[in-house]
């Protein structure tokens, strides 16, 4: 990965946008861009698989979050308040992205491998069955068990009422359990 200053100069160079001088230098704030991707990262890139389920397009979407972090002026309350900020727009971006003519009329194949699972082991039978799951239980899945969200955070995350989250994980639990079996959850 090139080094955020590299970064930075190449997007004020190739943005579509009238961007002064000064704005690339206000947004040239290396330690909070090393500080949030040391954050959110790993949490990006599952997000992003979890949708896209391509290598290459989760690096790309993976950028595009970093960019439109540095391009807004966003104020948080806290660090949840920003990891909530990076779940949405992660989220957004992968379904615009889903929405576009490039995936729409490109077919490639799922990248599981480039992702170092095995095949033959639980956690590929678990990654598979999450990934064949509808995208609202995917969501709430992934927001419940890896990130650790309440089910009424998921809730305010997503803009979901919470009885509805409630409902989406019990279903998704137990479509899970179906396919998997009980050995899955002890």
């Amino acid at each position: 990965m090139r080094n955020m200053k590299e970064l930075i100069k190449l997007y004020c160079i190739i943005s579509e946008r009238a961007i002064t001088k000064e704005r690339c230098e206000i947004m040239n704030d290396e330690e909070d861009l090393k500080r949030v991707i040391d954050l959110y990262s790993d949490t990006i890139r599952r997000i992003c698989f979890i949708y896209l389920k391509q290598k290459s397009d989760v690096e790309d979407i993976f950028q595009n979050i970093f960019i439109k972090y540095m391009k807004s002026k966003k104020e948080f309350n806290d660090l949840e308040h920003e990891k909530a900020w990076f779940i949405r727009v992660t989220i957004n971006e992968c379904k615009n992205f889903l929405k576009s003519w490039f995936h729409k009329n490109v077919d490639l194949i799922d990248d599981f491998q480039s992702f170092s699972i095995e095949n033959d082991t639980k956690e590929y039978d678990v990654l598979k069955a999450v990934l064949n799951l509808n995208e609202k239980y995917r969501n709430v899945v992934y927001l419940y068990y890896y990130e650790g969200y309440s089910l009424k955070d998921i809730a305010d995350i997503l803009g979901k009422k919470e009885n509805t989250i409630y409902t989406w994980h019990l279903r998704a639990k137990n479509i899970l359990k179906s396919e998997l079996g009980d050995d899955y959850f002890e």
